[in-house]
């Protein structure tokens, strides 16, 4: 057969090869299918354990990187603030320190926070507490480790002001009707009547009464009211420091 088979013309040997494919080919198909077919089987018949414990490993390292990915981005934002600190405290004309707020009046109806400096640090009542933007309040009860601080808007926080304008017309910051229902508003009051007070005007503190050195930023003029009729003038200032989203304020130390 072998001898036959070499002999065969050309013709011949083709339609031999074509008739033992169309035999052989289906067979391999069949094999090649119970193959993927058993593979496929044998990943089913993982233990359901196994696989739970796999799906609550990769759950964890899950966690586990996107509490990594968390705290480096809040150091990479300490890093940024702490850089900014620096820099204004180089430039800053007072003494101050860094405090971190640690506590806050949860319902802000006395407008109170806490920071961790206290006596132990060198803090007394009555020292002035800023933000590179302005003013944030005064220091109102000390402890050891601690002191509260009463903000801008809070009765018991009362400010000599000074209007930046050709007349450096003067006046108190205190609470008003307009701080009740926006804490980044404060009245600025007891403006003399000849005043030309417009809106955007800056004001700072005027250094009279011994707490708050002068010149510090408070806010900007808002708008103005006549008073006793005409006795004096009111004035609407909004602060320039946020007192909401305050983490990091400075304490004003004697010079």
């Amino acid at each position: 057969m072998a001898l036959i088979l070499f002999n065969l013309p050309t013709q011949s040997t083709s339609r031999l090869k074509l008739a033992l494919n169309s035999l052989f080919l289906p067979l391999f198909g069949l094999a090649g299918s119970a193959q993927k077919a058993g593979d496929a089987g044998g990943m089913r018949v993982l233990p359901k354990g196994v696989l739970i414990s796999e799906v609550e490993k990769l759950r964890k390292e899950n966690q586990e990187l996107k509490l990594q990915l968390m705290q480096r981005e809040e150091a990479v934002r300490e890093n940024e603030t702490l850089r900014k600190a620096v820099g204004w405290q180089q430039r800053a004309p007072w003494k101050v320190r860094l405090a971190r707020v640690i506590s806050r009046d949860p319902a802000n109806w006395w407008r109170t926070l806490e920071i961790d400096l206290g006596t132990g640090e060198g803090v007394s009542k009555n020292m002035p507490v800023v933000t590179s933007e302005g003013l944030v309040g005064r220091v109102d009860e000390v402890a050891a480790n601690y002191s509260r601080v009463v903000l801008l808007g809070d009765p018991k926080c009362r400010v000599a002001a000074l209007i930046e304008d050709a007349k450096r017309d003067t006046g108190i910051i205190a609470p008003g009707e307009a701080t009740l229902l926006d804490e980044s508003i404060v009245q600025m009051t007891y403006v003399s009547r000849s005043s030309q007070i417009s809106p955007g005007q800056r004001v700072v503190t005027s250094g009279l009464g011994g707490i708050f050195p002068k010149g510090i930023p408070i806010g900007h003029i808002v708008e103005t009211t006549s008073i006793g009729y005409g006795l004096y003038l009111e004035a609407r200032v909004k602060l320039i420091a946020d007192l909401r989203e305050m983490e990091e304020v400075w304490v004003v130390f004697p010079q």
